[in-house]
């Protein structure tokens, strides 16, 4: 097999200076790879070093606004490093292959020509939505027809996963509108329907000392829950509302806890709701 090789070898008439160069070649492109590599990681453990210890600084941002930061200067040191580490290679590689400085020069100008708007585009509506405060990594948002919670904002894109564990990658350039769900507080509404034959007054009484002690043992609650009224009277039921507000994201597990206990203590007053029924009339 060896002899095979060498006689190959010396049939195709290889210098050995071209091997020696392609080696040197391989290996320089090898050691760029390496270098971008190790830049990426290690810039990372300092970004989100910085992130993290940044609460203890005199002049601190909040969490979410640390978190954000956090990922653009990930992607501007990722997008950097990709840029210088392409164009090295490429260095490397044009003096082999005979490409010219002014024919790479006219290539790369024909290619940035194509895709440079819509990546101008992309970065400077990012920071706008950085420096604007728009929404942070964390935030619960909906972009036109997509809605969820915010997992990355980078130089170029947006990611924001669903509540069905999608992942949405939207370039910055079409974010246009925003509905940004967790600006303040958030608003817990729930309605019970009650048989229309129970006591309203000793019904609602019941509901409003259920509502202070829910908000005497759940610290997330800022404003509320009251017994708002009746909102609905109907041939066999009356609808009672409960409002209150709670801390942005909690809203959701506020309303089922509350909910559970207001069909426990229902239970426990005997407080009847109403409830479908079909009457079958047997013709003697």
């Amino acid at each position: 097999m060896k002899e095979n090789l060498i006689e190959i070898y010396k049939k195709l008439k290889i210098p050995k200076e071209s091997i020696y160069n392609f080696g040197e070649t391989v290996l320089k492109i090898i050691i760029i790879l390496i270098i971008m590599y190790l830049v990426v990681k290690i810039g990372n453990k300092i970004i989100n070093k910085y992130v993290s210890k940044q609460k203890n600084f005199k002049i601190s941002l909040d969490d979410k606004k640390a978190k954000t930061i956090g990922a653009i200067l990930r992607s501007v040191l990722k997008y950097a490093v990709y840029f210088f580490g392409i164009f090295s290679i490429i260095a490397i590689i044009s003096p082999k292959i005979g490409i010219t400085g002014l024919t790479f020069a006219g290539i790369g100008g024909v290619a940035f020509g194509l895709g440079a708007q819509s990546i101008i585009k992309d970065i400077i509506n990012g920071f706008f939505i950085l420096f604007e405060d728009q929404f942070a990594v964390g935030d619960y948002i909906n972009i036109d027809d997509k809605g969820g919670i915010v997992e990355s904002i980078e130089l170029r894109i947006t990611k924001i996963r669903d509540f069905n564990g999608d992942l949405h990658i939207i370039p910055n350039s079409l974010i246009t509108k925003i509905t940004n769900h967790s600006k303040g507080n958030a608003r817990i509404i729930i309605d019970t329907d009650i048989a229309y034959d129970e006591n309203i007054n000793r019904v609602m009484s019941i509901m409003s000392e259920l509502c202070e002690r829910f908000k005497n043992e759940n610290s997330v609650i800022v404003e509320g829950p009251t017994v708002q009224g009746i909102t609905s009277i109907k041939d066999d039921r009356v609808t009672i509302r409960i409002a209150g507000k709670t801390k942005t994201m909690t809203q959701w597990d506020m309303e089922m806890k509350l909910r559970k206990q207001i069909w426990e203590v229902l239970k426990q007053e005997n407080i009847k709701i109403p409830y479908s029924s079909v009457k079958i009339l047997k013709e003697e």
